[in-house]
């Protein structure tokens, strides 16, 4: 039951209120002073205040500054004459989640309670979801058994909190962008936003609008103002992916925003200050491109103020079987099945050289699951690149065998590419619904 505190120096209007309030199911408290929200804190936990704007000596607004210290979470409504308008929209100024003028009807203020109320809770949502996330992101949440990534846990956590600048190097798959999250979330930009782009993948004439901002009218197609990402990430992080992919006219303009802290919009002169903590992620070697005059030196200075590497997960081997078995247990957590692998499926998971890292390895065990008609994920279920370390016995070898291999795994990749669309798996087989749902049934194949 919600809990709703009125403040009113006259009993009359206390009394009607609470009447009102209870009969739509509120538990209801009542004082006649501003004063005594103290002394009723102390007793429960309060959803929203109601509190008359005037009131000697602790008005509306003193109620309201005391409230938001004590409890930030509990909403506040407050009751005003019609000619005191302007100090209550000074009071939603200070946070107030409402007012309303006198004389009102009760399900007036029954409504504005019941919509304090919808606030309150998608406030606690979102603040849960957070911690949620950040307990996610956590360096103590990284399952890893490897000196090197320990010590990169060590950097995060050292780096993170201070506001600084940090470049992210290592091989496609490693694990950039979550070293990129851990970082957000363990610093003082966790309760902003983390929005990340990865700069090879956006055209490079739509870059720099996508960065920073256009105004209307600025370009063919510019039909309104847009907001850039360094904008819309604004006290928070903007992860720049792929950063050597930056064209030079941008990596220009990127290190006046560095410099300034602050840009200007394409078509614009006007000027706006951006609060934003830039992570810089890159797959190749920038070294070699400030040598080759392709990136600019000044800019690699500036990012690379705090560096992290990343080691390939080749070079880190103890710490494949327990990411193996820690996407495992995901995949049979989204699945409702507890999946397992075999001995000889981990003997070539361990084996493999995962050029992809961990995206390779990940990637070849949701293979796995979907093509697994039982519980126990074999070697036959891993990715051909993986069982080519299958030991060859001596003999011939049984070619039937290895054609229902391939057609198991044709079929199973189209029914997943299609989304379990038989129709549309079975055109792009090029055969008939009826041999497709056969086949998936010999195989053991489910949608």
């Amino acid at each position: 039951m919600s809990s709703v505190l009125v403040i009113d120096d006259e009993a009359g209007m206390r009394r009607t209120l609470q009447i009102a309030l209870e009969k739509e199911g509120f538990e209801v408290v009542s004082c006649g002073r501003g004063e005594d929200i103290q002394r009723v804190f102390a007793h429960k936990p309060i959803d929203i205040v109601i509190t008359d704007l005037r009131m000697e000596p602790m008005s509306g607004l003193d109620v309201l500054r005391a409230v938001k210290q004590r409890s930030p979470g509990t909403e506040v409504i407050l009751m005003t004459a019609f000619g005191a308008v302007d100090s209550a929209v000074e009071a939603m100024r200070l946070g107030a989640f409402d007012y309303i003028t006198k004389p009102f009807l009760a399900n007036e203020l029954v409504a504005k309670v019941r919509k304090a109320l919808e606030k309150k809770a998608l406030t606690t949502e979102v603040q849960n979801l957070r911690r949620e996330v950040q307990s996610t992101y956590a360096a103590e949440s990284i399952i890893t058994a490897s000196p090197a990534m320990q010590a990169v846990l060590a950097q995060v956590r050292q780096i993170a909190p201070m506001p600084l600048t940090v470049l992210i190097t290592g091989e496609t798959g490693t694990g950039k962008s979550l070293i990129a999250h851990l970082i957000h979330y363990a610093s003082r930009s966790a309760a902003g936003r983390l929005i990340s782009v990865n700069c090879a993948a956006v055209p490079e004439p739509l870059l720099e609008s996508e960065l920073f901002g256009h105004e209307k009218g600025a370009f063919t197609g510019a039909i309104y103002s847009r907001k850039g990402l360094f904008e819309e990430a604004h006290r928070g992080t903007l992860l720049l992916d792929e950063i050597g992919s930056l064209p030079a006219n941008l990596q220009s303009k990127l290190l006046g925003v560095l410099h300034d802290r602050e840009l200007r919009r394409v078509g614009s002169n006007r000027v706006i200050p951006v609060d934003v903590r830039i992570i810089a992620a890159t797959n190749s070697n920038l070294e070699q491109a400030v040598a080759r005059g392709t990136f600019r030196q000044d800019l690699y200075y500036r990012l690379n103020v705090a560096r992290i590497h990343l080691v390939p997960l080749r070079d880190r081997r103890e710490d494949i079987e327990p990411c193996a078995y820690s996407f495992l247990a995901e995949m049979s957590r989204r699945r409702g099945k507890c999946y397992q692998f075999s001995r000889e499926a981990v003997k070539l998971l361990a084996a493999h050289d995962y050029p992809g890292n961990l995206r390779e390895l990940q990637n070849a065990i949701e293979w796995a699951v979907a093509i697994c008609p039982g519980d126990i994920i074999e070697p036959t279920h891993l990715p051909e690149a993986m069982r080519e370390a299958i030991p060859r016995g001596s003999g011939t070898p049984d070619p039937r065998g290895t054609l229902d291999r391939h057609e198991h795994e044709l079929i199973a990749r189209a029914v997943i590419e299609h989304h379990g669309n038989l129709a549309e798996a079975a055109r792009a087989l090029g055969i008939g619904r009826t041999t497709l749902w056969r086949k998936m049934r010999d195989y053991g194949i489910r949608k």
